[in-house]
């Protein structure tokens, strides 16, 4: 049995995610650590587009480690350290949760990241 995700309608929605995320018994949960946008040499990528990016692209080298896709992420939390940077983050996530149903989703904007150079980290929670 799959996730299941909620989104009552006496609950507004502001975007492309969901407001809950229901793990069917049984499941096994696999929680992946905050990535960002540094590659497997360790090199950090250069703006917001291209960390966005890497972190996402980091998160599905976990997940396979795991068994895991996508599909299976059951929620996301990510960090920005600038509000400007919302819409590259929002358009690069779309590109990687191209359809619904969506994750639910937390997204804050914080004063830094463990290196000043971090513009952004993505963790997740996946089930299966």
């Amino acid at each position: 049995m799959a996730a299941k995700f909620h989104n009552p309608k006496s609950v507004s929605l502001a975007g492309k995610y969901s407001l809950g995320a229901e793990v069917p018994e049984g499941a096994r949960l696999f929680y992946v650590s905050g990535q960002v946008g540094v590659d497997g040499k360790g090199k950090l990528q250069a703006g917001i587009e291209k960390q966005v990016d890497q972190a996402w692209k980091n998160i599905a080298q976990v997940l396979k480690s795991g068994g895991m896709t996508y599909a299976d992420i059951v929620k996301v939390n990510v960090f920005l350290t600038d509000s400007r940077f919302i819409a590259a983050y929002r358009a690069a996530r779309d590109r990687f949760f191209p359809k619904a149903p969506y994750p639910a989703s937390t997204l804050l904007i914080v004063a830094g990241l463990a290196d000043p150079g971090m513009l952004v980290e993505v963790e997740v929670v996946a089930a299966k």
